[in-house]
């Protein structure tokens, strides 16, 4: 059963392998009940994978494979709080090599056009920083970057 409130996301029939893909990178994440078509429509027939239930890190979402006509943008992402470099580098890397694209600022797009913000902590921290000269410093170094160097935040935050 659909949860309540659930993020619905469009794909152009790839919804189960980006739900089983998510699955298997993100913690708290799985693949629930996959509905068949019971009819042709626009973009499938039927027997086609028509929604796919999933969660991602407890999220409740929904595949849906409406077709070609709507992709993903920047206006929605997925924001992952990581607790050091090692899980910042495992989840950038498995969204990057499987398909998909760096971008900057601790983003990236997975392959199916759907924007990830790979936060480590210790980057939100340090923009909170209560020197404002430290924050400013953080803020900086991590507008030069793509995916989050950790060091390279504390470094900065430190002068």
């Amino acid at each position: 059963m659909v949860s309540r409130n659930t993020i619905c996301l469009w794909y152009d029939g790839t919804a189960e392998e980006a739900a089983r893909f998510y699955a298997r990178t993100f913690p708290d994440s799985a693949v629930g009940r996959i509905l068949r078509s019971p009819a042709d429509y626009p973009s499938g027939k039927a027997g086609d994978v028509l929604t796919v239930e999933f969660t991602v890190m407890g999220i409740p979402c929904l595949g849906l494979n409406g077709g070609p006509g709507i992709t993903h943008n920047e206006s929605f992402s997925f924001q992952v709080a990581t607790d050091d470099q090692a899980e910042t580098d495992r989840l950038w890397n498995a969204i990057v090599s499987n398909g998909g694209q760096e971008s900057v600022c601790g983003w990236c797009k997975d392959k199916w056009g759907l924007s990830w913000q790979i936060t480590p902590r210790v980057l939100t921290d340090a923009i909170a920083d209560p020197d404002p000269a430290a924050a400013k410093r953080a803020f900086e170094a991590m507008m030069e970057m793509g995916k989050i160097d950790v060091a390279a935040i504390e470094a900065a935050r430190r002068g």
